[in-house]
């Protein structure tokens, strides 16, 4: 293994612990994510089409519909890992405090309109016209970069209470709590899972994340019985009697059940339009599983898996702490959302209303996700770029003498 120093750029950060050559293993992770998270828009493109466009039919006089949409921003998804992919990851080491207080701006933001207006229900999206993302959405990812900066600034005292501890869980309960408010307890929940992972992973005091765990659960508890169709959705799960399940579920397992082994075949699904709700968002895997069977379930599970590993190689691998954090934090939340829509299909958890990352209907959420998806590609290729500067450098060096 060749090792060519170590730097530190502007901000102080270690920007190369090990600037080694890569491994078969670093090299191939990369790669293979792209080739993963193609094939997933490619199924997303199909099935949406297939599971929407009954609906888009009758909403929108247009079959096709959704299926552009979902095509349009498959494409631009695709050029924006390639293009993020080609940016140095440490452009969000500079930029993350922003991103988050932007974020958490806007999180506020929503709240104040939802109050000024009374809108009932549910407040996420923001924007003009037909440009409208879910905050969330941002508010996740930028949590994710500045907890990655703020525990590798903190690794000489990452067990202290008061310097490194609280200030961690104050920004994370602040936009779990905004978000929670929207109210979106679900993506709250996972937002704060995410967290407490990273705090994990970088080294946070055990007991100091068990003790806020032990306290946090029982509020949490309360706040998911506050709402009547969240009730509605655990009593649904845990009764135990069919009869007792609610619609969406009873449904999702009928179309499971409909694809057998092989499947119904492509557009065949019975459960798409006339029985199963959401089947092009929430529901797509049931869609999945009815017209391509458990083979074609199967499959989907294996992607997600895939993207789970080379995720965790490329975190393992990272020049610095930085890029392992981000790496980590990047992976558990797109793991986590695909995990959790296909255990709700299977009627394993309750339901959520999260979606099913690069295949769910949805634009906004499909850019983020690709975002995501380029800054673990560069950070995978940077030892890579870092040795072809100082090789080059090299070799101007000793022309010019």
């Amino acid at each position: 293994m060749l090792k060519i120093g170590h730097t530190s750029d502007s901000s102080g950060v270690s920007v190369m612990e090990d600037r080694s050559v890569p491994s078969r293993g670093e090299g191939i992770a990369g790669k293979l994510l792209l080739l993963i998270v193609a094939m997933l828009m490619c199924i997303g493109i199909a099935v949406v089409y297939s599971s929407g466009a009954g609906w888009a039919e009758n909403k929108y006089a247009s079959s096709e519909y959704f299926l552009w949409r979902q095509l349009v921003f498959s494409v631009l998804g695709i050029l924006a890992v390639l293009l993020v992919a080609q940016i140095d990851y440490h452009f969000f080491w500079k930029t993350s405090k922003i991103l988050l207080f932007l974020s958490i701006g806007l999180l506020t933001l929503l709240l104040a309109l939802k109050a000024v207006h009374v809108i009932s229900g549910a407040a996420r999206w923001i924007g003009f016209g037909p440009l409208k993302f879910q905050v969330s959405d941002l508010a996740k990812y930028t949590l994710i970069f500045h907890f990655s900066r703020l525990i590798t600034e903190k690794q000489g005292y990452i067990k202290d209470l008061n310097n490194s501890y609280y200030p961690l869980l104050t920004l994370l309960m602040t936009v779990v709590t905004l978000v929670a408010l929207e109210p979106n307890f679900s993506t709250a929940s996972l937002i704060a899972l995410i967290g407490f992972m990273l705090m994990f992973i970088g080294g946070v005091n055990i007991r100091h994340l068990m003790t806020t765990a032990s306290l946090l659960i029982p509020i949490a508890a309360v706040f998911a019985i506050a709402a009547p169709y969240r009730v509605a959705r655990l009593l649904s799960f845990f009764s135990g009697d069919e009869k007792e399940l609610s619609y969406q579920v009873v449904q999702a397992l009928i179309g499971l059940g409909n694809g057998g082994l092989f499947g119904l075949g492509i557009g065949a699904s019975k459960q798409r339009e006339l029985y199963l709700p959401l089947s092009y968002n929430d529901f797509v895997f049931v869609v999945i599983g009815e017209e391509y069977g458990f083979i074609g379930a199967l499959v989907v599970i294996a992607l997600f898996t895939g993207f789970l590993i080379c995720g965790l190689i490329i975190a393992k691998h990272a020049p610095d702490n930085f890029g392992k954090y981000v790496a980590s934090g990047i992976t558990m939340a797109i793991s986590l959302f695909a995990f959790i829509n296909i255990a709700v299909a299977c009627h394993l958890l309750p339901t959520t209303g999260v979606a099913l990352p690069f295949i769910s209907y949805g634009g906004t959420a499909l850019l983020f996700n690709s975002l995501g998806v380029g800054i673990l590609i560069s950070i995978s290729r940077y030892k890579k770029r870092e040795l072809d500067r100082a090789a080059l450098s090299g070799v101007t060096e000793r022309s010019l003498s």
